[in-house]
């Protein structure tokens, strides 16, 4: 007696079952629950505001976020390392100070702006200076020397606002196939960067350093050339996010970016999923945390927030961006 075997029927073919779906597998998307909670929220705001999706509004957040993004980059690359500078934010308000009285007393545009660049690189590399060889903790170091530039750039204002005119007014307002000009000069600071960091010999040494300092000395990498160098490529860069902030206002006053600045910045990088601790940075992340801050801020003043609340409602937006990005980093592979 033979056994037959059932076969499948004509008009069935035998193949993988198509995958099921599940909301977890957004989790699964890079920066997926950070990129879930900016639309939420520039949904709510859209619907709520008719002219949050204006021409005129989207140029002014996109304006406000570059120059933070700016600042964000060079931070992104230094905590990747195992950094970090506290004082960028102040360094910046250093340099439209600085930048600002020279234009007002008459310096050429070209010479103020290579010589405010000059003190924020030099700003950066004592920064660097002394976290390389003193020791001392990046955050004391650059906390105690945010400070101290806070107090320089209120010294050199001497407490009053300095105007500069129509100088550099086409940074800061003008635009480039619709696209403002301080967004481009952003853009091509956050690729410069981000191409950097993963094609470069000094962006992997970043990596490496970050990683395990030791383990990188003892591989051959001149950790302590690389911190000064990372220290003053973040120093130049908030001298940039300086300037621009300078050209979009069109003036320097008191308390004028600063610390509030800066941890903005830090808030970005962190949210957009760099450590902390090193050995783990993300350029996209951090464009990601930058925009969702220019959003959220955008939102609460179109939607007339109580500035009592501003920034309760900000921190909690943030607060939850940034649990849903540490659940995503969790389930990704590898974790």
């Amino acid at each position: 007696m033979s056994l037959k075997t059932p076969s499948a029927a004509p008009d069935t073919v035998a193949g993988p079952a198509a995958p099921r779906r599940s909301p977890r597998a957004l989790l699964h998307i890079p920066h997926g629950g950070l990129v879930v909670v900016l639309v939420l929220v520039a949904v709510f705001t859209a619907v709520q505001a008719d002219s949050f999706t204006t021409s005129q509004n989207l140029l002014n957040v996109l304006r406000q976020i570059s120059v933070n993004a700016v600042i964000a980059a060079g931070l992104t690359l230094l905590m990747t390392a195992g950094g970090m500078d506290f004082s960028m934010g102040s360094n910046a308000a250093v340099t439209l100070s600085v930048a600002a009285q020279l234009l007002h007393d008459g310096w050429s545009t070209t010479a103020a702006v290579l010589v405010s660049l000059l003190l924020a690189t030099l700003i950066g590399l004592v920064n660097g200076v002394v976290v390389t060889f003193t020791r001392v903790a990046p955050f004391v170091a650059t906390l105690a020397s945010a400070m101290l530039l806070d107090g320089v750039a209120l010294l050199v204002l001497d407490g009053m606002s300095v105007t500069i005119g129509d100088r550099l007014t086409a940074l800061g307002n003008d635009k480039i196939l619709g696209i403002p000009y301080l967004t481009v000069v952003a853009v091509l600071v956050l690729a410069g960067v981000g191409l950097s960091m993963r094609f470069t010999t000094f962006g992997r040494d970043a990596y490496a350093m970050g990683g395990n300092e030791h383990v990188a000395r003892l591989s051959g990498i001149n950790v302590a050339g690389r911190k000064l160098a990372l220290y003053a490529l973040a120093g130049a860069l908030a001298g940039l996010a300086g300037l621009m902030l300078l050209s979009r206002l069109g003036a320097a006053a008191p308390n004028t970016a600063g610390l509030m600045t800066q941890l903005t910045a830090v808030a970005a990088v962190v949210i957009g999923g760099t450590s902390l601790a090193g050995g783990h940075g993300s350029i996209v992340g951090t464009v990601l945390g930058a925009v969702l801050l220019g959003v959220v801020a955008n939102a609460l003043n179109l939607l007339q927030v109580d500035g009592n609340y501003q920034y309760v409602v900000t921190g909690g937006v943030l607060l939850v961006a940034a649990v849903v990005n540490e659940f995503q980093r969790r389930s990704s592979p590898g974790h």
